[in-house]
């Protein structure tokens, strides 16, 4: 599956199928949260939120890629990510988008 943020691919003619789409919401679990308060105070990256935002990427991306492929695609292009943190930080909402098309 070629997966890109471009609208097209390159040296390819495309055939557009639908626009498919990913979704999750992510929670880390209270002790990671604590932790994570604690490194707002000194500062520096918070590696459990940053793992957190990778996983969430992740799955939204094999959702899209399962969607595409149950239509036919052979390429997902002009992919976009949304994220959104809910409740105060702890809970990330990640959709993502893109246009599931074949490759000629």
């Amino acid at each position: 599956m070629i997966v890109s943020n471009l609208s097209y691919v390159p040296g390819k003619e495309i055939e557009v199928i639908n626009m498919v789409d990913g979704v999750t919401v992510f929670s880390k679990h209270i002790g990671k949260d604590i932790m994570a308060g604690f490194k707002n105070m000194v500062g520096g990256e918070v590696k459990s939120y940053s793992e957190m935002v990778e996983d969430a990427k992740d799955l939204v991306l094999s959702k899209m890629i399962q969607k595409a492929e149950g239509i036919g695609a052979e390429a997902l292009i002009n992919v976009k990510y949304t994220m959104t943190s809910m409740a105060q930080g702890s809970t990330l909402a990640v959709m993502a988008t893109a246009t599931a098309v074949k490759v000629k």
